[in-house]
């Protein structure tokens, strides 16, 4: 196995073990608890479900892989606050997105050929990427692992 093979294989294991883990909590998770807030004025669990199905849908964008999949979800998960628009999909609606966004970035993902992933992403100019190659699109994956588990750990707080 050479090293980007090896860097590949652990950014890899580690983003589909946070959406392991987020999908085990969100199992878990009834659609009435997805209704309650975090924390006393924080974000509802199902705002950080469209949240998260919004951030993952501009990475199809980012890494050069085709169309959102929900674009009418950005006004609503991430240019708004939560409950700044009143009319949002139902649970039952976000969870259905969820499942199939996370299949069809899988599906993206493994067509790519390893030495892809080093390539510049969507949001970096060649001559910015010239100076700076870690602005790939496996940095996209570490950054939005991240994100993930990062949401992971408010929607605990939710059980």
């Amino acid at each position: 196995m050479t090293s980007n093979q090896t860097m590949l294989k652990m950014v890899f294991d580690r983003w589909y073990g946070a959406l392991k883990n987020w999908d085990a909590l969100l199992t878990a998770i009834s659609d009435e608890q997805l209704q309650k807030e975090i924390a006393p004025g924080k974000n509802r669990g199902i705002y950080l479900l469209g949240h998260l199905i919004a951030v993952h849908d501009d990475m199809l964008i980012l890494l050069d892989m085709g169309d959102k999949l929900y674009p009418e979800l950005h006004r609503t998960f991430l240019a708004s606050p939560d409950k700044a628009i009143a009319s949002i999909p139902s649970a039952k609606e976000l969870r259905a997105y969820w499942t199939k966004q996370c299949e069809v970035l899988k599906q993206k993902m493994e067509s790519l050929k390893p030495e892809e992933w080093f390539e510049k992403h969507t949001a970096v100019s060649a001559e910015d990427f010239s100076k700076e190659p870690h602005r790939n699109k496996l940095n996209i994956i570490i950054t939005r692992t991240t994100h993930l588990a990062y949401h992971t750990g408010q929607l605990v707080l939710l059980k």
